[in-house]
């Protein structure tokens, strides 16, 4: 048989040709191919977007409006993943492997043991600050809590441990002025109490130097444990003002006791600031700084106002009778207080004063202006 009859009978068996054969296969196999990616593709796509959404909504609080408290203990020698899992299972967080991947991430460590109070409100990073700040020893319902507001005098917390403990306000007041527990806390506080351990005409040592805040105190809790967490509690916070009141010519006692005068002063910090700066430029020219504050501490009263008959009460805190700021703090002042203090406003005011309806405070630097806002603003009420 010829080569040419034998193409032919090829032909005639395989009309379309081995090659058109293979083609096909190839492209089916080649849209099968192409459909498995794209489907791998959208898969990758919803997954990561699901895990994203996921991660995002699992550092964020369970319940944003949630008021309900949940006690938690994290027992001594808990790993990372055991607090993830507890939390997770008292409601706290959502997921247990995100919240440790989110500490690792940020390099989130130094969670301590304890009794902690958390609420489905808080997002991630507020448990981890509660975790790093460290939880009571006992559980909050053996607890009490003792709540000491931002310009207290010692007398007045006195009355509040009270009111708050097993504790008189005798029995508190005599430890205030044990000269051998003042050594003890001077030691443990140097930086703290050093200046007041040295002056002279204080009426109480720590007067100032116990930090407006919220203390738990529990029954085992004895009353130099109470006074040394208030002591510690301000040592604390001015940690981070140290540096900058050394470099400065005032000792912490003068910061203090400024400090304690516009607590009383002022509630605005840009307020704060300015009074601040008038009880310097008053000081820098010798006049004294005639806040009613230092007459109320003198009479140990407290009235709305002042008559001019209290204006003679004779003592050392009577700053309308004594230039300077007097031996001491008059009560315990915030940290905005302090922080208005180590950086006042810079003006040139002298004078100032409020108005007792608005709250709004009026500054002046001329003696004449000062009268004129008294007229207008308090003279009038």
């Amino acid at each position: 048989m010829s080569e040419k009859n034998k193409k032919e009978i090829n032909q005639q068996s395989y009309p379309n040709g081995k090659l058109d054969t293979d083609q096909k296969e190839k492209s089916v196999v080649a849209k099968i191919v192409w459909s498995i990616i794209a489907i791998l593709l959208v898969l990758i796509v919803v997954f990561g977007v699901s895990a994203y959404n996921f991660y995002t909504s699992s550092i964020e609080p369970l319940d944003p409006k949630s008021t309900e408290e949940i006690q938690v203990e994290i027992p001594s020698g808990s790993s990372s993943a055991d607090i993830a899992r507890i939390l997770e299972e008292n409601n706290v967080i959502k997921s247990a492997s995100v919240f440790n991947l989110y500490t690792r991430f940020n390099n989130e460590s130094n969670f301590r043991a304890g009794y902690y109070v958390f609420t489905p409100a808080m997002d991630v990073d507020e448990v981890i600050d509660s975790l790093q700040a460290g939880g009571t020893d006992l559980p909050v319902d053996a607890l009490e809590r003792v709540t000491i507001p931002e310009g207290s005098t010692m007398t007045q917390i006195a009355a509040i441990v009270e009111a708050k403990t097993a504790y008189t306000s005798d029995e508190f007041m005599s430890l205030i002025e044990d000269e051998a527990f003042q050594k003890q806390l001077v030691e443990k506080y140097p930086q703290l109490l050093t200046d007041v351990s040295q002056m002279e005409d204080v009426r109480f040592m720590l007067e100032g130097y116990l930090f407006p805040a919220t203390y738990e105190v529990h029954e085992e809790m004895s009353l130099e444990e109470i006074v040394d967490a208030m002591v510690g509690k301000m040592d604390t916070v001015l940690q981070k003002y140290y540096a900058q009141i050394e470099e400065s010519s005032q000792s912490v006692h003068e910061i203090l006791t400024i400090a304690s005068l516009v607590e009383k002063e002022g509630s605005d910090y840009e307020d704060r600031r300015k009074i601040a700066d008038v009880f310097y430029n008053r000081i820098e020219l010798g006049m004294p700084l005639q806040t009613d504050i230092s007459v109320l501490y003198s009479l140990d009263t407290h009235k709305e106002r002042v008559s001019h008959d209290d204006l003679e009460v004779v003592s050392p805190y009577n700053l309308y009778q004594n230039t300077g700021i007097g031996p001491g703090p008059f009560n315990s002042p915030s940290e905005e207080s302090i922080s208005a203090t180590i950086d006042p406003a810079e003006t040139d005011y002298l004078y100032f004063l409020a108005d007792i309806d608005t709250q709004i405070v009026y500054f002046a630097e001329t003696y004449q202006q000062h009268l004129e806002y008294k007229r207008e603003y308090v003279d009038t009420k």
